[in-house]
């Protein structure tokens, strides 16, 4: 079915309200879960609140907001205390700007969260504010290592962003061959997955998404992807997570944040930005293939059109789900 957007955002704040969350915590949660809606991440959209309210009545809601537990002029660091990631590193991200714009450069980093969601939703912030960022957020060990079948580190997104003079430059990629959300999706709507994605408990290939949450992912990229994925663990054990962060609790958050003009003036850097984009689609594609795109541009593309069609598609057994939880 198809939701005009100011309904599907109302929708997401009432279902967070049900679950003990105040109008601020709830109206960032939603806001984010809509963005993924517009980018075509449906896996990430209204999806992600079921599973979201799935946890939320096995464990309760958070009873305390996110706190700064320990800073310094160029750093911070946050507890999460059980929060969802969407706010969580949303509050960290605007902490970074903060000491950014006056110290150039700043880290922060959070933990006790969960579901973080799009890390370019964040670097896309802070490109707005001529910053550039390395974030990353690591998980529950999903994903096995390149040539072995348990899991050791998380779906773990790393993300790069980059202002320009337009959309801004960001790759955002999760460091699994499938997303813990595509997954859940796949169950939900009783979908197989792909094949050479994930393992069974006993360390068979499964295309089965019952059996691949019972068991691990593969890595995106092999070996090149598993280092990525190792990575980024211990860059969220720097944020304050665990070494093996506990089923949906525990991830870490880190972000770092540069003003370009710690090494040139940042007008010059946007276009310097803005000319290499264009350098790189000028690139011949392939015989038959499509124009050369930089990373994002998909995204703010496919978000503008849905903006002025000004509506979402949901899926029937999503948008019923929701709904009986307000009504």
């Amino acid at each position: 079915m198809k939701l005009p957007i100011e309904d599907a955002l109302k929708l997401v704040v009432e279902v967070m309200k049900k679950y003990g969350h105040n109008e601020e915590y709830a109206m960032i949660i939603a806001e984010h879960i809509i963005d993924c809606e517009l980018r075509g991440l449906a896996y990430g959209g209204l999806a992600r609140i079921v599973s979201i309210t799935e946890r939320l009545d096995r464990t309760g809601a958070p009873d305390r907001p996110v706190e700064t537990i320990h800073e310094t002029p160029v750093s911070a660091r946050l507890d999460g205390h059980d929060n969802l990631g969407y706010v969580v590193a949303l509050k960290a991200t605007e902490i970074a700007i903060e000491k950014a714009s006056v110290s150039g450069i700043s880290l922060v980093g959070a933990n006790e969260t969960w579901y973080t969601g799009m890390l370019s939703y964040f670097a896309e912030i802070a490109a707005a504010r001529g910053m550039i960022t390395i974030i990353a957020s690591n998980a529950t060990p999903w994903v096995a290592p390149h040539g072995a079948v348990d899991g050791r580190f998380g779906t773990n997104p790393i993300c790069f962003g980059f202002p320009s003079e337009r959309d801004p430059v960001i790759w955002d990629i999760g460091t699994s061959s499938i997303m813990h959300a595509e997954v859940m999706l796949a169950r939900r709507l009783g979908n197989e997955i792909g094949d050479g994605l994930a393992f069974d408990a006993a360390g068979n290939p499964t295309q089965d998404p019952e059996a691949a949450l019972g068991g691990a992912f593969t890595p995106w990229g092999g070996h090149k992807g598993a280092g990525l994925g190792m990575i980024v663990q211990m860059l969220g054990i720097l944020a304050g997570s665990p070494v093996e962060p506990p089923d949906l609790a525990g991830f870490g958050f880190l972000i770092i944040a540069m003003k370009p003009d710690l090494l040139m003036p940042e007008p010059e850097y946007r276009r310097k930005v803005s000319a290499y984009a264009e350098y790189v689609r000028s690139a011949r594609p392939v015989s038959g293939g499509e124009a050369v795109r930089m990373p994002f541009e998909r995204s703010a593309r496919v978000r503008r059109q849905r903006l002025e069609e000004n509506e979402i598609e949901v899926s029937d057994l999503v948008y019923k789900r929701l709904n009986n939880i307000i009504n």
